[in-house]
């Protein structure tokens, strides 16, 4: 075992220095590792992959491109094969309706997940799919929408958010990607009234249970990365309140995208909410930029713990997203895809990677954020990472012969044998985001055809030879429309754009040039690794003061904000409010590791019982509040029944204050979200806790049957031990 980590490391760095190789060759295959692919043209359009794994016949496709390369033509039309493929009659799931098929006219997810999931299905619909096959694309997206079975519950039409980490939303709160599929549909009246209802009802909910007003932010786990330990701290497999209390980048742009939806739509029909949905989205880019952005690593982070504690992680998909929905401005959008590290195979998920965690989102590439990235890239013109990953696109599909879930980040390859860290863990043939992400590479990517149905190519000019051999013209042709480009007269430059356009009939013909692009090469000198994540610190009582132990280099955190580095040990004055301090440890180039379990210290006041409680408050202030709960409806990393309360606060002489606190599933007794209310000196505070809302409450779940919450009826229920309030720690400006 420790041979293969150390092996990798060692290829890692090796393939970390190679300079960027084109991935069709002079021959007109891919060569990669040892392995090779090519593909031979048959009769009347169909192809023949000649693949490791054999050969793999593929028909003649309604859409079709015309190259000088046989690979690129017949990958094209493997990606539709393999989307035909997805193009079902009914789906099927072994947590719903027992494992029996539901008729539905839908695109299903994978050979090896033949559902529907909100996320999979709206990023594929974004990607391409809403070009091929609208009237399936919207029903795919109205199987996630659902209204209320609990009549208690505030009535509305809502995204689903799937089954996930503690019970699901609002501890997974990434729903909100439907809207990204849904916008490119709204043709159909029908759908956008559907679409406008929900939006405005989903948003709503979101804005009561999981906006934290304080920083502008919304909280939840981070979007598509939903293994918990793959990319949180380990102690988050058993403990997931930290994600629910944490704020994620990509979740936060995708709300910002729906935000932009919802004042589009609110203009459409003349409804006063328009203002504010623009103001609320204007807010939430400031807040994004304020507090994900890190100036020493050039990038933003990937998700903030509770109390916007910087961690030093950085995803793909969420930077492709600030850059492509003009979170980022121009100069961040170019620093972030600069400075995120990428191998020779190609761009991995995260960064940096979990020495202890098997290879799935960790040490991998997903070819649909590689599109994701491809599109940040075209967007700032960065020559260097459009090829990049049109080239990892490519070579995976090619040497797959599929567009498979995802690969290992170094080798590309489907599976690698590593013992307990073997992986990709799971790694589903056709996957729809994969094959979306293969259609956008060529429809966008390569021939530059926008949403708007502008045509703005920008093809690398590494591209040219394997696209053109000796050919003037490539050209795509789609249902009822042709794009041809035409080649430079040379090659003075590394990115290839329009310099003129002719439209004739249905054809339209791009003249192309080169430019300089000016992008920075890409970043290939990153280790690959973070530090190991230490233990909690310990923290002991010295007086008037803490004192904090910690075995070797690192950074110290108290309340979420920074103090500082800690080499050994660290006293610090204690304060008036209960505190909790964690560490990280400091590796290569200063990269910090995940957080440690937090050692929290100071007196905090304990209200035994299920409640109702009452309590004085010793001074004018903030307080925080949390329950000792036990949640045992279902499993730490799945179901639809994280318990969500609304505690009521009335304190004497002052309004009474509603805030939510989530309970998600939990391994025996733990802690609550924390929820913040502000009393008087002397008041006498009264607390009952109310019913909130969860996924069981929606009507569609019925047909759940892996766990609680479902077909029996719904559950928004826990066991609640004790109260506990103590005055907040105050939050550091960014």
């Amino acid at each position: 075992m420790r041979r293969a980590r150390l092996a990798l490391a060692c290829a890692a760095s090796l393939l970390a220095g190679v300079a960027h190789a084109q991935a069709v060759n002079a021959q007109g295959e891919v060569s990669w590792l040892g392995k090779t692919a090519s593909m031979s043209s048959e009769a009347h359009g169909s192809f023949v992959l000649h693949a490791p794994a054999g050969d793999r016949s593929i028909a003649a496709q309604k859409l079709s491109v015309h190259t000088a390369s046989p690979l690129f033509d017949g990958l094209f039309a493997m990606a539709q094969d393999d989307l035909s493929h997805d193009a079902v009659a009914a789906i099927k799931d072994g947590a719903y309706d027992h494992g029996k098929e539901i008729p539905c006219h839908c695109y299903a997810t994978g050979e090896k997940w033949p559902y529907v999931w909100t996320r999979d299905l709206s990023y594929s619909i974004d990607l391409a799919l809403w070009r091929l096959d609208a009237d399936r694309a919207r029903e795919s997206l109205r199987f996630k929408l659902s209204d209320v079975r609990e009549p208690s519950a505030t009535p509305g039409l809502y995204v689903m958010q799937d089954t996930g980490s503690g019970g699901s939303w609002p501890i997974s709160t990434d729903r909100v990607v439907w809207f990204l599929g849904a916008k490119h549909l709204l043709g159909d009246k029908a759908f956008a009234d559907d679409t406008w209802h929900a939006l405005k009802d989903t948003l709503a909910q979101d804005r009561l249970y999981v906006f934290d007003s304080t920083l502008g932010l919304y909280r939840g786990e981070t979007s598509f990365l939903d293994w918990r330990e793959q990319t949180y701290p380990a102690w988050t497999e058993k403990d997931v309140r930290y994600i629910g209390e944490s704020f994620a980048l990509s979740t936060n742009v995708l709300h910002y995208q729906a935000l932009q939806l919802a004042a589009q739509l609110a203009d459409q029909q003349r409804d006063a909410s328009a203002k504010d949905y623009r103001a609320q989205a204007a807010a939430l880019k400031q807040a994004i930029n304020a507090h994900f952005w890190r100036a020493d690593r050039g990038m933003y982070m990937s998700y903030l713990g509770p109390e916007a504690m910087p961690v030093d992680s950085y995803d793909l998909l969420g930077i492709a997203l600030a850059v492509t929905s003009g979170v980022a401005d121009t100069t961040k959008a170019k620093q972030s895809l600069a400075n995120y590290p990428t191998w020779q195979a190609g761009s991995p998920v995260i960064w940096p990677e979990r020495k202890d965690q098997p290879i799935y989102h960790n040490r991998a590439i997903w070819p649909f954020v590689s599109a994701y990235a491809l599109r940040a890239a075209r967007t700032v013109n960065d020559a260097p990472r459009i090829a990049h990953e049109m080239d990892s696109i490519l070579r995976g599909a090619a040497l797959a012969s599929s567009n498979m879930e995802n690969y290992e980040l170094v080798s590309q390859a489907v599976h690698v044998d590593e013992g307990k860290l073997s992986g990709p863990v799971v790694n589903s043939p056709r996957q729809l985001w994969s094959v979306a992400g293969y259609l956008d590479m060529v429809v966008s990517g390569v021939f530059g055809l926008g949403d708007d149905g502008r045509i703005e190519p920008k093809l690398p000019a590494s591209w040219v030879a394997p696209l053109f051999g000796d050919k003037q013209k490539i050209t795509l042709d789609l249902a009822g429309q042709r794009i041809t480009l035409v080649r430079p007269a040379k090659l003075d430059g590394d990115l290839l754009v329009a310099q003129s356009q002719h439209r004739d009939g249905d054809e339209t013909t791009v003249q192309l040039k080169a430019i300089h692009s000016d992008a920075k090469p890409l970043r290939t000198d990153a280790p690959l690794f973070a530090a190991d994540m230490p233990d909690a610190p310990a923290v002991t009582e010295n007086g008037n003061r803490w004192q904090v132990g910690f075995q070797g280099k690192g950074m110290l955190y108290l309340d979420g904000h920074r103090v500082g580095p800690i080499d050994g040990s660290l006293t610090l004055p204690k304060g008036d409010t209960r505190q909790c301090f964690q560490v990280t440890r400091v590796g290569d180039g200063g990269l910090e590791s995940l957080p440690s379990m937090a050692t929290c210290k100071g007196e905090e006041s304990r209200l035994a019982g299920p409640g109702p409680w009452q309590w004085k408050a010793p001074k004018d202030g903030s307080y925080s509040v949390s329950f000792d709960y036990a949640n045992d409806h279902g499993p730490i990393n799945t179901g639809i029944t994280a318990a969500v309360k609304l505690l009521d606060v009335s304190c004497d002489g002052a309004a009474p204050q509603r805030v939510p606190v989530v309970m998600p599933h939990s391994v025996g007794t733990q802690r609550s979200s924390t929820a913040t209310f502000t009393a008087r000196a002397g008041a006498l505070c009264r607390y009952r806790l109310d019913q909130g809302f969860n996924m069981s409450d929606l009507r569609h779940n019925a047909h759940y049957t892996g766990e609680q919450g479902g077909a029996t009826g719904p559950v928004n229920d826990t066991k609640v031990e004790a109260m506990l309030v103590s005055p907040s720690p105050v939050i550091a400006k960014p």
